[in-house]
């Protein structure tokens, strides 16, 4: 599969989404979930050699920094 910028948007979409369900002060469990699905992908899609080329280097530890959370 060839990985283009419309894939890192896409993946941007997670990104932004967990973001925002992290900063809700007592998430319901349905947006535990959510973010538990996301970061899924994230984790997923970081393991796919040629999708992290098209990453800059702070987006890479954004990333991975919300893996890790």
């Amino acid at each position: 599969m060839e990985f283009t910028e419309q894939n890192v948007s896409a993946l941007y979409d997670s990104v932004n989404l967990i973001n925002e369900l992290q900063a809700i002060e007592s998430p319901t469990e349905e947006q535990t979930e959510t973010i538990e699905r996301n970061t899924k992908h994230l984790e997923v899609m970081m393991g796919k050699e040629d999708f992290v080329a098209l990453l800059t280097e702070a987006q890479i530890t954004e990333i991975n920094q919300l893996i890790t959370e």
